[in-house]
């Protein structure tokens, strides 16, 4: 049946074209309930931000202008890496830089964008965050990058965001806000939540002062710690 469709130029719906619908059902699901729980966390404010996550041969993004109170999960629209939407609905605005990122990077299987408040303003201000912090390294390099300025929706908003990604878990979009990226939903909540955790005490020292920053070596060492964080202990 989706060969005969595709064929005939039929356009069905996702869940037709690949076999797991149960395991896309639930990602569907996951991605609304993670919409919805960034706005309760405050990274994200009425429409304002998007979620794109891997899903086998294609990828499905959060949909434009919709507020996450609206969102429900046949709302999420699937997309061909070609950039082709499978079925209908109108993909976000900024469904290049998910679709750059996930076909770039292997090893990611969710990409969260957000609004929040400390990323922004830091982020307005066009500023990389340095290692004032040890956790930094959360993000994966000594550094949160910053991308420079790019027109939402456009593909060089995805080429700096990819240039500033390069290495990194998460950079900062300039005047814009922030990306974060996970081998799943719930590992790019947990960057998105680091980072803007990061951003406000990063903020916060700044009204005193400049904070002391790590130097490469001490955050080499973090990063080479960080790569066992968490790990269980084998034997």
């Amino acid at each position: 049946m989706p060969l005969l469709a595709e064929c005939w130029g039929i356009s069905l719906p996702p869940d037709l074209l690949f076999p797991d619908t149960r395991s896309i059902s639930r990602l569907r699901q996951k991605m609304t309930e993670m919409v919805q729980k960034l706005v309760i966390l405050g990274l994200n404010r009425g429409t304002s931000g998007n979620i794109g996550v891997r899903c086998g041969d294609f990828f499905l993004v959060t949909p434009s202008g919709a507020g996450a109170e609206d969102m429900k999960p046949e709302d999420m629209v699937a997309m061909r890496f070609s950039g082709e939407v499978i079925g209908s609905g109108s993909p976000s605005s900024e469904w290049l830089f998910h679709r750059d990122i996930l076909a770039s990077r292997p090893e990611v299987g969710a990409v969260i964008h957000t609004h929040s408040r400390y990323a922004t303003t830091l982020a307005c201000l066009n500023r990389e965050i340095p290692p004032f912090h040890y956790m930094i390294a959360a993000a994966g390099g000594n550094t949160i990058r910053c991308a420079p300025y790019a027109l939402f929706g456009t593909q060089e908003l995805s080429d700096v965001a990819l240039q500033a990604l390069q290495n990194r878990k998460a950079c900062l979009l300039g005047n814009h806000g922030m990306i974060a990226l996970g081998e799943d939903l719930t590992d790019a909540l947990a960057v998105a939540v680091e980072v803007e955790s990061l951003c406000e005490q990063y903020w916060g020292a700044l009204q005193v002062g400049e904070p002391n920053i790590l130097t490469d070596g001490e955050m080499q060492e973090v990063l080479r710690k960080f790569k066992c964080y968490g790990r269980k202990r084998q034997g």
